[in-house]
């Protein structure tokens, strides 16, 4: 153990150092292991599974979009293709893609505990996601869905000729998956903090996924019966959004949205918890304004919930109803700049390494902020009314996810890697991956804007000619995209067998996850932590060089 360890650790409980990776290699040890951190890896492998199937649906709409004419699908294969597209990648990468594969990691190696609360619970959660996938799989296999990932009302419960039910019931099936992932990470949080570990000492990915396990809580129910209620009404035509019945079609609207809003921000809150560790350990020096952005945190959580409205300004909602929900969506933009504010802070004047992780975290902040202004944007009545429903709002919600979350989730990936496996990366080829990414993410959806802007329709693959040029530019950079996020996996696994020992702490970075061995023990740490320092309490000695195989 480093003597900056010793700092801030005194001996109690003496435990066996054996690697958590070391502890049984037969199937059952891994398929009902109790481990948070092997828990942690098969969701790692079923994301990366499911984001390669996703990934494969935007490969063919952007195959298709290619010509005006869309010659490669028919209209009900496109329609199926991009439901497909956003049903895996909302709920099966996006939702679970940073908590259960680096929360569900470095968690309770952050705040000194040897797992989290309910490890059989854990363990559950991941046979949950796994069960609602496979249904997810034969839904793909017996000939799709064709409601989108949103599944308005009614097509989705009169007018739909896809697997509808068995697509709601999968989505259904995921949500207790994220509602026991955020109890035990609560629980955890609570009562498992190593002595000495305040809330005023815990690290800032700590307070984001605290609050984004509040969402997890709060708002996955909501969308549970709905979903109920959509293949109630399909099934057995019970009336709930049938006006015909009585029923009301903006009321799935409404429920839909109360969850799928603050969704956002179960996608980007960890994301901005990643970039939080990226920043200070990359500038060396503790983050600008902590309370700022750990309450910043909080307040996104919150407001996130009061914001739903603003999907329904021109579905016939009351204008003052639409006033206060574009007051509220702009509202929640202050505690996002907050935080950016605070990494540009943080950076001032840093002792900076340019490393692969700051390569993405600077990626992020900038595709976020482009994300975040055009939000503003659709917040205001004038223009989304213009906007509404085109390639505008498409580009914005993927600048938010996937330029931020997955850039974001490569990121700590990255960092987090040799803690996670032991080993170092190629970093020259990190760092030209993280360009890549830039660059085709940019290349792909920065021409959507345009798009939108000038009146392309999302959701349509037969457009007029004048927008051809747009679209190729986009399927090229697509295909750009494509290569970046296919590098990681090869350089990452050749360095599981290639890549030279990992130190306990490469980055010279400040947490308990870095005071333990790179792979950590068993039960994590060889005598039980006691914190008696403030978060980010550098400087600790500057590595020379950083994770370089």
């Amino acid at each position: 153990m480093s003597d900056a360890a010793l700092d801030i650790y005194k001996p109690d409980e003496e435990v066996e150092d054996v690697s958590y990776l070391r502890a049984g290699h037969s199937l059952r040890s891994w398929f009902f292991t109790t481990d948070h951190k092997r828990i942690a890896i098969l969701y790692l492998a079923s994301i990366t599974f499911f984001f390669l199937i996703g990934g494969i649906a935007a490969a063919l709409i952007r195959l298709d979009l290619l010509t005006p004419a869309g010659d490669l699908m028919t209209n009900e294969g496109y329609n199926r293709a991009f439901s497909l597209h956003g049903i895996i990648m909302v709920w099966f990468f996006l939702i679970p893609s940073i908590p259960n594969t680096i929360g569900n990691f470095v968690i309770p190696l952050m705040i000194g505990a040897r797992d989290l609360a309910f490890p059989r619970l854990n363990l559950l959660s991941w046979y949950i996601y796994i069960i609602a996938g496979f249904i997810t799989l034969a839904v793909v296999l017996g000939g799709g869905v064709d409601t989108g990932w949103t599944f308005y009302t009614p097509l989705s419960t009169m007018y739909a000729n896809g697997m509808v039910v068995a697509t709601v019931i999968a989505v259904f099936i995921s949500g207790f998956s994220t509602i026991l992932t955020g109890l035990n990470f609560i629980a955890t949080i609570h009562k498992l903090r190593a002595p000495g570990m305040t809330w005023s000492r815990l690290p800032l990915f700590i307070w984001s996924h605290y609050a984004v396990s509040i969402i997890f809580v709060l708002a996955t129910p909501v969308l549970a019966i709905t979903l109920l209620l959509v293949a109630g009404e399909r099934l057995f035509g019970i009336g709930v959004f049938d006006p015909a019945l009585g029923g009301d079609p903006l009321l799935f609207q409404h429920l839909f949205w109360f969850y799928s809003h603050p969704a956002v921000y179960i996608m980007v809150l960890p994301a901005m918890g990643v970039i939080s560790e990226l920043i200070t350990s990359a500038a060396h020096k503790r983050i600008f304004g902590y309370w700022f952005v750990a309450i910043a945190s909080i307040a996104i959580a919150v407001i996130g919930f009061l914001v739903w409205g603003h999907h329904m300004f021109v579905s016939g909602q009351s204008i003052y109803a639409s006033a206060v929900f574009s007051f509220l969506s702009i509202a929640v933009a202050v505690p996002s700049a907050i935080k950016v504010y605070n990494w540009t802070a943080t950076l001032y004047k840093g002792d900076i390494m340019i490393d692969a992780p700051l390569l993405f975290a600077m990626g992020f902040i900038g595709l976020f902020v482009a994300g975040g202004l055009t939000g503003l944007m659709l917040a205001m009545l004038a223009i989304d009314v213009h906007v509404h429903d085109t390639y505008f709002v498409v580009a914005h919600f993927h600048y938010i996810m996937v330029g931020g979350t997955v850039t974001a989730f490569f990121g700590a990936l990255h960092y987090w890697w040799p803690k996670i496996t032991g080993r170092l990366y190629n970093e020259m080829l990190a760092r030209i991956a993280a360009i890549v990414i830039l660059v085709g993410f940019n290349l792909t959806f920065f021409p959507q804007f345009m798009l939108g802007y000038e009146g392309m329709p999302r959701r349509y693959h037969v457009y007029p000619p004048e927008f051809q040029l747009l679209q190729v530019f986009s399927s090229a950079g697509a295909g750009l995209l494509a290569v970046g996020y296919a590098m990681p996996a090869f350089y990452l696994l050749w360095s599981l067998r290639r890549g030279a020992r990992a130190p306990a702490n490469p980055w010279g970075a400040t947490g308990l996850e870095w005071t333990t061995s790179s792979p950590p023990p068993k039960h994590n740490f060889t005598q039980q932590p006691v914190v008696v320092r403030g978060p980010y309490d550098y400087p600790l000695e500057h590595p020379a060089s950083r994770a370089n195989a």
